[in-house]
Parts: C-alpha cells; sequence; structure tokens
C-alpha cells in the first residue's frame, strides 16, 4: 500500500523532502495548515485525490480534507480550477461599494475613483462573498475581460441594508420576506414570533437579524406593517425605504429652524430692491418659490433681475440644518408628497418668495444688448417683494396666447412680461447659434384620486417653461463665469463628451431610422442639428431618448471642464438653494468674493477635511439616487394603473429591440413596457441587432425601431413593477377604454 501511495506521489510530481514534511503536518498541525503548506511548497496545482495522498489522509479523514478545502476555497484563501487546487493569488484589497443588479451580479465601485470617471470592477454572482446591495466590502481584483476589471469581495466591511419592505408569506413556522427590491438576491425569513401577526401578502418593513452564509439566507423580525402593496400611498412609502430616503427632520433641525428670526429690513450689506416688479413664475401645485424675474429695458438692450432665495442667510456652514441638507443634497418630489432638502419652515415661509412680502435674496443683476448677448453682470443681497405668483399657464396665456381676459387681469405686469419674453428669445437664439441643445423629452404626471391612480397624462409643457429656464440659465452662466475667472473654488455643473462607443451605438440606431447624420465633427452643435431633423417626426421621441442615453451623465465637480450639451465653457448651478446643496455652496462662494474675505472664510460645505471634490460626488449621488426614485414610483404607479386593464389594447411605439423582445412606450401616458419573443408565436424571429429589427424568418414580417404597433395588455408585475404586452393584428384591434393610457 504504501509502494502504491508513494507511485502516485511521484506521478504528481512531489519531491521526497516535500512529502515527509506534509505527512508530519497532518500529523501534528492543523488541516487548514497542511493544505495551504503543500500547495504553497509545490508550485503547482494539485486534485483533491493527490492532496490526500501527499498529506497521508485516509478513508476516515477524506470527509473532513473536503470540508477543508470548501472553507478555504469559500474564505478565498486558495482557488480551484477544474479539479485541480492552487494557492489564491495575493491581491491588493480597495474599499468599494457594490451596487448589485436583479441578475445577481454586481459592480465595485472603488472610493475616489467615480469621481475620475473610472470603470466600476464587475463582481460575479459567485464572488459576492455575501455581500449585498450598497455594502461597504474589500475587494481584490482577479483579472481583466472585455476592457473592464473583474475582482471578487474578500471582506463586508459595513451593511448598507439593514432594514427592507417586501411583501409577507405567511407559512406554519413563521413566514417570509420576499424583498420589493430585485437586486437583493434573497428571501428573508421570520420566525413564529417575530412576524407582527401580518397577514399573507402584506407589505411590511422587516429588520435584519442574521445575515446567514452563503449556504443559509439572513433572517429577520418584521417592525412595521405597512398596509396592502396594491395602494398608491404604501407603494410610495416602499420605493422611500427601499432608496433609504430620510422622511423626518430630526428633532435639534426643527427646533433651530423654529428659531430662525425673518429678515424684514434692508440692512447693511443688502440693496433695496422692493420696487422692482419680481414674479415668480411655477408649477400650479408649488409650493417653494426659490427664484423670482424682472427684465427692464435700456437704450441698447435690457437688465434682467434674477432673484434667488437668500438660503445662506439663514443656514450657516456646519450648524445642524446645514449638515441635515447636506446629507439630503437635493429635495425628492413624489406624487403625493415632497421630501424636502429644508424643514418647511425654510421651504415654504422665510425663503420662499411669496407674493406680497418682503423676502432676503440674492440678485444677479445683468445686462445684455439689443442681440441677447451678456455685456455686463453684478451680484449683490437684496430684499425683494414678489409682486405676483404666476403658474406657467397662466404667463403662457398673457404672453403667448395673447389671452385678452388674462393680460386685463394682469395689465400692470404686462410691459414687464413683454420685456422678458423678448429677452428670452435672444437669449434662446444665441444659446442655439453656438450649439445648445434643446431636448424634448416628454414626462409623465400621474394624478391621485385618494389611494388610487387616476390618470398617467404628459405632463404640459409650455413656452412659458423656456422663459424662465432662459433666464436660470443665463444666471448660472453668468454666476460660473464670474468665480471661475476670480480663481474662487466651488461647485461647477459639468457634462462631459458622450462616449465614443454610445455614440457609435447612436449613429446605427439613427441610420436604421432613417435619419441623415451631418457630415461634420461631432460637437453640440451637431447633435443640434440631428434634434432639428427628428423635430415634428414620428421618430422624436425615439430620437431625443437615444441621445439622452448617449450623453454623459452631468455632475458635480470642482474642476470646470465645461458643459457639453449647453455648449457653454462656464456652468453651476445657482437658481434653486432651497431644494438643491450645490447652489447654496455657489451662494456662499459668491458672498466670500463680493465682501472680500480670504482666508478665514467659512468652508462652503460642512465637514472637517471634506474637499470639494468629496462634496461634488455625494451630491452627484444624492441627485441620481432621486430621479432614480422618481422612476421607481413611476413604475409603480404605472403598474397600479394598468392592474384592471389587462386584456385591452394600446398604441405604442417601438422604442428598443433585442434578442429577447420589444421595448415599447405607451402613446399619450409614456408607460414603458416590453413584448416578450415568446409571445411573438407567429413565426421565428431573427434579431438583426445593427438594424434594430426583428425579422420573421417565414413571413418575412418586421419590426423596427420606432415602428408604431397595435399591443395587448397581457400582464402585470406589481412587485417586480414589469408590464408584458403581446402585439396585436391592426384589423383585430380593440381600443383601450381608457382614454389617457
Amino acid at each position: 500500500m504504501a509502494r502504491k501511495i508513494q507511485r502516485k506521489n511521484k506521478a504528481a510530481g512531489l519531491p521526497r523532502k516535500s512529502r515527509r514534511r506534509s505527512g508530519r503536518s497532518a500529523a501534528t498541525g492543523s488541516l487548514h495548515t497542511s493544505i495551504l503548506g503543500l500547495l504553497t511548497a509545490q508550485g503547482l496545482p494539485l486534485t483533491e485525490t493527490e492532496i490526500a495522498l501527499a498529506l497521508h489522509i485516509g478513508g476516515g479523514q477524506l470527509p473532513a480534507l473536503h470540508t477543508t478545502l470548501a472553507q478555504l476555497l469559500e474564505e478565498h484563501k486558495i482557488e480551484k480550477k477544474g479539479k485541480r487546487f492552487f494557492p489564491a493569488a495575493k491581491a491588493e484589497h480597495l474599499r468599494a461599494t457594490l451596487d448589485l443588479t436583479s441578475k445577481g451580479f454586481g459592480f465595485a465601485i472603488l472610493e475616489g475613483e467615480q469621481a475620475k470617471g473610472g470603470k466600476d470592477v464587475f463582481i460575479a454572482p459567485h464572488h459576492l462573498n455575501g455581500a449585498s446591495q450598497g455594502d461597504s466590502i474589500l475587494v481584490a481584483i482577479t483579472g481583466t475581460a472585455r476592457g473592464r476589471r473583474e475582482g471578487r469581495v474578500i471582506q463586508v466591511l459595513s451593511r448598507a441594508v439593514t432594514q427592507l419592505c417586501g411583501l409577507f408569506t405567511a407559512s406554519g413556522a413563521g413566514g417570509y420576506v420576499t424583498p420589493d427590491d430585485d437586486r437583493l438576491p434573497y428571501t428573508l425569513l421570520i420566525r413564529r414570533g417575530d412576524d407582527l401577526a401580518a397577514g399573507n401578502g402584506m407589505a411590511v418593513v422587516a429588520e435584519i437579524i442574521d445575515y446567514g452564509s452563503e449556504r443559509q439566507g439572513p433572517t429577520g423580525r418584521i417592525i412595521e406593517i405597512l398596509g396592502d402593496a396594491r395602494t398608491v400611498g404604501v407603494q410610495i412609502r416602499m420605493a422611500i425605504i427601499q432608496s433609504a430616503l430620510r422622511e423626518t427632520f430630526p428633532a435639534e433641525v426643527e427646533a433651530e429652524a423654529a428659531r430662525l428670526v425673518p429678515v424684514s429690513e434692508c440692512t447693511e450689506g443688502r440693496i433695496d430692491l422692493r420696487h422692482l416688479p419680481h414674479v415668480t413664475i411655477d408649477g400650479e401645485t408649488a409650493r417653494d418659490f426659490d427664484d423670482a424675474i424682472c427684465v427692464e429695458p435700456t437704450g441698447g438692450g435690457f437688465i434682467l433681475y434674477v432673484s434667488i432665495a437668500d438660503v445662506s442667510h439663514y443656514v450657516q456652514t456646519g450648524s445642524p440644518i446645514d449638515l441635515e441638507a447636506y446629507l439630503r443634497g437635493t429635495s425628492v418630489y413624489l406624487p403625493d408628497r415632497v421630501l424636502p432638502m429644508l424643514p418647511e419652515r425654510l421651504s415654504n415661509d422665510l425663503c420662499s418668495l411669496v407674493p406680497d412680502q418682503d423676502r432676503p435674496a440674492f440678485t444677479a443683476i445683468l445686462s445684455f444688448d439689443a442681440q441677447g448677448r451678456r455685456t455686463g453682470e453684478r451680484y449683490a443681497r437684496s430684499l425683494i417683494r414678489s409682486c405676483r405668483r404666476f403658474t406657467y399657464t397662466t404667463v403662457n396665456q398673457l404672453l403667448y396666447l395673447k389671452d385678452p381676459e388674462v393680460r386685463t387681469a394682469h395689465a400692470d405686469l404686462v410691459p414687464m412680461l413683454e420685456q422678458a419674453k423678448k429677452l428670452s428669445a435672444l437669449l434662446k437664439s444665441c444659446r442655439t447659434e453656438r450649439g445648445s441643445l434643446d431636448f424634448n423629452i416628454p414626462e409623465p404626471h400621474v394624478a391621485l384620486d385618494g389611494e388610487q391612480v387616476a390618470s398617467i397624462t404628459l405632463a404640459e409643457r409650455n413656452q412659458a417653461h423656456s422663459l424662465i429656464e432662459d433666464c436660470m440659465l443665463a444666471a448660472n452662466e453668468a454666476v460660473a463665469e464670474t468665480l471661475a475667472k476670480a480663481n474662487k473654488p466651488v461647485l461647477y455643473r459639468i457634462h462631459e463628451r458622450p462616449d465614443p462607443t454610445k455614440l457609435e451605438t447612436f449613429t446605427d440606431a439613427a441610420k436604421a431610422l432613417g435619419l441623415h447624420l451631418p457630415q461634420s465633427e461631432v460637437n453640440p452643435a451637431w447633435f443640434a442639428q440631428v434634434i432639428k431633423q427628428a423635430h415634428g417626426s414620428p421618430a422624436e421621441y425615439i430620437v431625443n431618448n437615444l441621445l439622452l442615453r448617449t450623453m454623459q451623465q452631468a455632475r458635480y465637480s470642482p474642476e470646470n471642464t465645461g458643459h457639453f450639451g449647453l455648449a457653454a465653457a462656464f456652468y453651476l448651478h445657482f437658481t434653486s438653494p432651497i431644494r438643491r446643496y450645490p447652489d447654496l455652496v455657489a451662494h456662499r462662494v459668491l458672498q466670500a468674493l463680493l465682501t472680500g474675505q480670504t482666508d478665514h472664510t467659512p468652508a462652503p460645505i460642512p465637514g472637517e477635511g471634506r474637499t470639494l471634490a468629496d462634496a461634488g460626488l455625494h451630491l452627484s449621488q444624492c441627485e441620481r439616487k432621486a430621479i432614480d426614485i422618481e422612476r421607481n414610483v413611476h413604475s409603480r404607479c404605472a403598474a397600479l394603473f394598468l392592474m384592471d386593464k389587462i386584456g385591452e389594447t394600446f398604441g405604442a411605439i417601438i422604442s428598443g429591440v433585442t434578442a429577447f423582445g420589444l421595448y415599447l412606450t405607451l402613446d399619450e401616458s409614456y408607460i414603458s413596457g416590453m413584448v416578450p419573443l415568446t409571445s411573438m408565436t407567429d413565426d421565428y424571429y431573427l434579431h438583426d441587432s445593427r438594424r434594430y429589427r426583428l425579422i420573421g424568418e417565414r413571413s418575412n414580417k418586421m419590426y423596427q425601431l420606432g415602428d408604431r404597433v397595435q399591443v395587448r395588455l397581457d400582464h402585470v408585475d406589481l412587485q417586480n413593477k414589469r408590464l408584458s404586452f403581446s402585439l396585436v393584428p391592426a384589423t383585430t384591434a380593440k381600443p383601450s377604454k381608457t382614454n389617457n393610457a
């Protein structure tokens, strides 16, 4: 028997000296140490049988060897290829945040690299090591594939998800919660007594008690019953909890806000502009008015006053209100509520530029010539009194529809608004001339009736929206240029050039839609020509959406690299400090410039040692989170709205083509859904990826990007927020009973 083992050891290429040392280690040391020592000493991969022979492990010890090898693999101390084991390569351990996908794999966002635009590290499902969505992790780089680094999770440093919401399924032993977030790849076991007597199918909030392991899922207990998941209020609460948004303000923040004293006099350092006919122009449901305008004609042009709520007067850097505002980063607007950045005492009262009340403001006073070119700028803290709270609808009727009744009702302000209209047209013309992009992306409006979705329609957008945007863009550019030329560190709003790979994808799609692309350098003017060519065509919505996906995401950064979409060399956010923290930063920096503060100027952001680069990354992430939850809530509302409309047909446009089906957008409501390829049973369809179409192999029937189709609603998956449709031949289509669906 000994000779037989020796022959096998020779076959494995193990030198005699190593075999003797390995045998002694198995007898006197731990099996972990013995295996690691053996693999390290050999320098070549070994099978489990070869390891057993080398360590003189007999039949009774083989199960322990098998278990130990599995443990070492799980701890990433060894690796396995085929049937052979070898020592894990030493790798640098990097701190990162894990972003999981609904498909089970994830990406490690390395600390400090996101701000530099670096690619995230791909983490395969079997390399997650128990990590979950949002966790702070240590990751080891294991290689590179298709231009992206790959890695594995070495250690979970801290858990991001300590509570989750989902649907409770009752069972005899208690039950389990299926997370509402499809990025959480597990169900949460709830033992009997920890279920808070929740009913089967109820939406609940659960606290994670034990995160489990790769072999055993997590356990938890229910801490709140939300109610029926088929109601709007419950779905929106679930979205808020999923996004970990802050729903209430800490007591010390509310207390500080209550102690604030209103500004009622024009004290030193503040100019009196109450004589000017400032007006605010906002949506019908707006409650926080943070910008007001006034336009005066001059001999050779215009003076534009853009007066912005002086939030920095009330919110001091590092105060409890400031710290909370920084954490939130932005206000979040949902169909039934607003999660404000600032307490209501500030956002809807002290800072809000309500009509007929004196309010402190920060005013940009901008001079323009008769062609709309800026010829001068100055800034001052001011005291203003808004004359009127206008809505976009009213201003559109007054200025653009020339409604006699509306013009009579506001006759005192018609001359000023007419000047604003003239200036707005000139400002837009100047931006268009330099290549600024003007996307036309319809936004859906969700109307509620109690706990039900009453309708989903296209949000109205008229020329009054453009008027205000033109004025705000002018102020943002002027402040950015002023601070840049003064070399004052601030957070710019930057927008980088499109990714070449995405641009190539867009050009393929545009050609498939029949567009003739400009034969010139790809710059903002190139994109502007494409948008102009698609304007008014059936493909306009698709082209604008594709262009938007081609663009990089705008973000906040202390490095001014310009704004590609606006074709602007200088740009930042100055005009909405009630709802955006970067605007508050700009106010503080501009005030420091005006007062000549230098060495002893308080930092424009809270936190000792925190840099503007840190703040830019954090605030960009806050903005992205706000956009994501708004989309998430819209998907939930769309599913609720269509739940009782299964079997009805709708007009739609094909907005995407893949190998597994067609993406589409419903007419009028702009609700998105999918026609799975599995439902297209009339033929075998081939995917032409270059031309964005599916072609029937027998019939030659074709479905292409931008085609209009009739579809039937087949299934509403409320939990995963997915809508499934099937194609309906035009001759058999029956229209939906719902006008706005």
